[in-house]
């Protein structure tokens, strides 16, 4: 089966994201972790969430494509169908980075180069397609020159305690990747792929240390 990819083929940015994917795997998981997380409960939406999905639907800015709102404060991913019905929601791991605004260069650079503080996951509107890796995984494409994608969580390095920080009831604990959004296995496979199968679609990310007006353009809150 062809690679399905975003329009341009960049080889130097997949290679990047595929590094990503494989330091994740560097270390086997402990058999008693081998099992993937179950999705977390529902929780309702953040103010920040309903105003964004009101102003999607209203003024049809998904372009009646289907839709992910990802809210990174609240380590949370909401996905909805091309006329804003929703689909579900699980909990997330994010960028170990804070901030809105990924490094220039960050998708050229070498896995041992990135620091700490520039692994984040960026705000703002992106065109999302599923695709692969290097390797067999599908994964769905968000900032594709910035090699951030949304894909299941893999256990990788025992220390990093992946699935335990996603399935924990505490979001103090979900920042540990290098900038992808990492979501359950059962999660990806039931809501991400059908919502984007034979589709593209949008990724918007919620803003936390800059304003949603200044990230997407919306109307300033009155």
């Amino acid at each position: 089966m062809p690679l399905r990819l975003p329009a341009i083929f960049r080889p130097d940015r997949l290679v990047v994201a595929a590094s990503l994917m494989l330091a994740a795997t560097a270390a086997p998981a402990p058999a008693a972790s081998a099992a993937p997380a179950a999705p977390a409960a529902p929780a309702a939406p953040s103010a920040e969430v309903t105003r964004l999905l009101g102003w999607i639907t209203q003024s049809g800015d998904n372009l009646e494509l289907p839709f992910v709102i990802v809210d990174k404060v609240q380590a949370r991913v909401f996905v909805f169908n091309r006329d804003g019905a929703p689909g579900g929601s699980a909990s997330a791991l994010l960028g170990l980075g804070r901030g809105d605004k990924s490094p220039a260069g960050i998708g050229l650079k070498r896995l041992a180069d990135i620091l700490p503080a520039e692994r984040i996951t960026p705000a703002g509107r992106f065109i999302a397609a599923l695709g692969n890796d290097l390797g067999q995984a599908d994964i769905l494409w968000v900032d594709y020159d910035n090699a951030i994608s949304l894909h299941r969580v893999i256990a990788g390095n025992p220390k990093d305690r992946r699935r335990q920080r996603l399935a924990s009831a505490s979001t103090d604990d979900n920042r540990i990747s290098y900038g992808c959004i990492n979501v359950a296995s059962a999660f990806f496979e039931t809501v991400i792929l059908p919502a984007f199968n034979r589709t593209n679609g949008v990724v918007y990310i919620l803003p936390e240390s800059t304003s949603m007006e200044q990230v997407f353009g919306l109307p300033l809150a009155s």
